[in-house]
């Protein structure tokens, strides 16, 4: 007969459980916090020792549960359907909290508060994705709209779309945010090409073009 391990076989000290009710979130590990999420172990491994696992794929750490995918998790062993799917919304809840904290009421002072806030909201993205930022006439943040998803060119950036955006927001400025999913955050030609288009374009509605930031 098949024996799941739990973590009430793990000495007292190590029960992610008992440090957590003792001395709070903050006193555990990364595989603690991981195996309070799991549950049970397997038939030869503890939840903790699963969490362990997880973690030390690809060396990535808690970076797996944004840059692994649900049925890579699943090839763990210990992680089925249910875990892998909680663990991918653990993921999306945390950046979604990220967002909401970090840019809520946050104004358009320059560039890199922009960028600051997209970076972390684009960092994992595997595609590249163009959108439009849009602000009031006081430079705070309206919200944004994903203009583009997949390779950005001038040839399918549409302006119109970008503006009824704009116009809909009642917006006065807006900064568009293109990711490189390669890591390098340096404009093509491509990108410059499409600014241009943008720049030309602008003012005539009333709104103005602050930009366009590659991440």
């Amino acid at each position: 007969m098949n024996h799941s391990f739990t973590t009430k076989e793990l000495p007292e000290s190590e029960r992610p459980y008992e440090k957590f009710w003792k001395y709070g979130a903050t006193a555990l590990s990364d595989a603690e916090l991981l195996a309070i999420v799991i549950k049970s172990g397997s038939s030869k491994m503890t939840a903790v020792d699963v969490a362990r696992s997880f973690l030390s794929q690809k060396d990535r750490n808690l970076m797996n549960l944004y840059e692994m995918s649900y049925d890579e998790m699943k090839k763990i062993h210990g992680i089925g359907d249910v875990i892998a799917m909680q663990l991918k919304c653990i993921a999306e809840l945390s950046t979604r909290i990220a967002n909401t904290r970090h840019f809520e009421g946050i104004q358009m002072r320059s560039a890199a508060t922009v960028a600051e806030y997209y970076m972390e909201q684009l960092r994992h993205e595997q595609q590249e994705k163009l959108i439009v930022c849009m602000f009031d006439s006081k430079c705070k943040w309206l919200g944004d709209s994903v203009v583009t998803t997949g390779s950005v060119s001038s040839s399918i950036v549409p302006p119109r779309e970008i503006f009824i955006c704009a116009l809909e927001k009642k917006a006065v400025h807006i900064v568009m945010v293109h990711n490189h999913p390669s890591g390098r955050a340096v404009p093509s030609g491509e990108d410059n090409t499409v600014t241009a288009i943008l720049t030309s374009v602008t003012g005539k509605p009333g709104i103005s073009h602050n930009g366009k930031l590659p991440l």
